[in-house]
């Protein structure tokens, strides 16, 4: 119920504004407005102002605005003192910014939530490096896993979001390690600075092992507690030290993290070199190389690997991490059988299997099926301090221009073929991203409404019949064709255009059910 009324509140405003940009230019030109709906199907509460009837109907998933005389198969029929308030008989100019209006809004209304946000001050999760491999550039040029990005260009740096507005050019950058600031001069463009360090953005991590019997361990470099900020990759740099292990009591999930160490058995593992090699030679293995879910039909299914299988092995090589396991699975050659050893119960077991295949923005991509019981650490937030008005306004700007581009590249992955449309998401998802973004902070919550915002404006932008994109797409062809489409054209693209949508709307809810059961 509580995700529900989340939703309802996250989706409501961007279903108002939208219908409201309709709404706006409609009564500017003058179209007399019949209904102003938020949601579809059965009428829940309704009451009438002048012409227009306002009303919110059961179905949340959207809205209309229905004008006088929208019907362009029955343009003929409004009557001659009529047609000064029907939308069909406006010119194509008024008619556009009608039918454009409701995208517009969108975007505004990205605009305005980034505005209040900036000129406010924001909450957000700090910007902290994730893995830098040790043969990366950034590793010899001094990054280490864990730092926090704190300066480009020294322009300060709150979050990763704020990478969109770092200057074209990159001379340096600045991390904050233990307490101290290091900075690092560097020469690069903006764009392949960013691109490279977004690979290092994965979150970190908990310090969390299992045995060859599933059995839960919590790892801590500290006698008697846990840092609950410390991560697995720290530890993993560490030599000549002492790790202790506090096994989990109870259900993790239910219990929580902090409150499921039990401290009274306590087991000390000496570590001179190295603790992953250390830890796996005792018995002990990273909790996200336990299989969480085994998607159905996947060449992991059929190969037989289950749910709380411990991996160990991909082609006879080691792997410590389900990222490693990432990587390996890229380096196989297409269609080459590859042979899996993990644990079962304390019993070592193998596998062969041929992984699937997916290309995405011409990148092969090789998967078996596989999802791990990774837990991360937690993000820690820093607060933004409130900018100018003129600097909120400009910063806005560039953020909803920034939006939109990366939400139009998207979306064109998607059509061009470069991305799954497994990807599509529905109102399932939008849901779970929006409690699980009010959780993290209003903050996130308000900057996820605004790129979903975008991403109304943009999809009824689309050249499908039905939608904005369709309609601004009729007046295009009535302007190249200086006069209205035929009756039959015009039934059949929106026959078309609706079959199509429905398609869409029904996939996206597919996808979001089979989260659901993988998960």
């Amino acid at each position: 119920m509580y995700s529900v009324l989340i939703f309802l509140v996250f989706l409501g405003p961007l279903v108002f504004f939208h219908e409201l940009g309709h709404f706006l230019f409609a009564r500017l030109f003058g179209v007399r407005v019949e209904t102003f709906s938020i949601g579809f199907g059965p009428k829940l509460f309704r009451f009438k102002k002048g012409d227009t009837e306002y009303v919110i109907s059961l179905i949340p998933l959207g809205g209309y605005v229905k004008m006088f005389g929208d019907d362009p198969l029955k343009k003929d029929e409004v009557s001659e003192e009529l047609r000064s308030v029907a939308f069909t008989h406006k010119t194509k100019w008024q008619r556009f910014w009608i039918v454009f209006g409701g995208p517009l809004a969108n975007f505004l209304l990205a605009f305005t939530i980034y505005f209040f946000l900036t000129i406010g001050g924001e909450k957000v999760p700090e910007p902290k490096i994730g893995l830098v491999p040790k043969d990366s550039k950034y590793f010899a040029l001094g990054l280490r896993t864990g730092d926090v990005l704190s300066k480009i260009n020294s322009k300060e740096i709150l979050s990763f979001d704020d990478l969109n507005l770092v200057d074209h050019k990159i001379t340096s950058f600045e991390v904050k390690r233990k307490g101290q600031s290091l900075t690092f001069p560097i020469t690069d463009s903006a764009t392949n600075f960013i691109t490279d360090l977004m690979t290092f953005r994965q979150q970190l991590r908990l310090p969390i092992v299992v045995n060859q019997k599933g059995e839960t361990f919590i790892i801590s470099r500290t006698q008697g507690q846990v840092n609950w900020n410390d991560s697995f990759e720290l530890i993993q740099e560490e030599v000549n030290i002492s790790l202790y292990l506090y096994p989990v009591t109870g259900n993790l999930e239910e219990k929580g993290f902090k409150e499921s160490a039990d401290f009274k058995n306590e087991r000390a593992i000496k570590v001179k070199t190295d603790p992953t090699d250390t830890l796996r030679k005792q018995g002990y293995f990273a909790l996200d190389l336990k299989v969480l879910n085994i998607v159905p039909d996947s060449p992991a299914s059929k190969a037989g690997l289950a749910s709380g299988d411990i991996l160990l092995t991909i082609s006879n090589k080691v792997i410590n991490s389900f990222e490693q396991l990432r990587d390996e699975l890229q380096k196989q050659q297409v269609g080459q059988e590859i042979k899996i050893n993990f644990l079962r119960e304390g019993k070592e077991q193998e596998i062969a299997l041929i992984p699937e295949v997916r290309t995405e923005k011409e990148t092969t991509i090789k998967t078996i099926g596989v999802y791990s019981g990774a837990k991360f650490v937690e993000f820690e937030m820093v607060e933004s301090p409130p900018r100018g008005i003129f600097e909120s306004i400009h910063l806005s700007f560039l953020r909803t221009l920034d939006g939109i581009a990366k939400t139009f590249n998207g979306l064109m992955s998607l059509v061009l073929g470069q991305v799954s449309v497994k990807n599509i998401g529905g109102p399932l998802l939008i849901g779970k991203a929006a409690t699980d973004s009010l959780d993290i902070s209003l903050s996130y919550f308000f900057r996820l409404m605004a790129i979903i915002s975008i991403n109304l404006g943009l999809i009824n932008l689309f050249p499908i019949p039905v939608l904005d994109g369709g309609h601004i797409l009729f007046l295009l062809f009535e302007a190249v064709k200086r006069g209205p489409m035929s009756k039959k054209t015009l039934e059949l693209a929106h026959q078309f255009g609706f079959s199509i949508l429905m398609f869409l709307v029904g996939y996206a809810l597919y996808n979001d059910i089979v989260r659901i059961i993988q998960n």
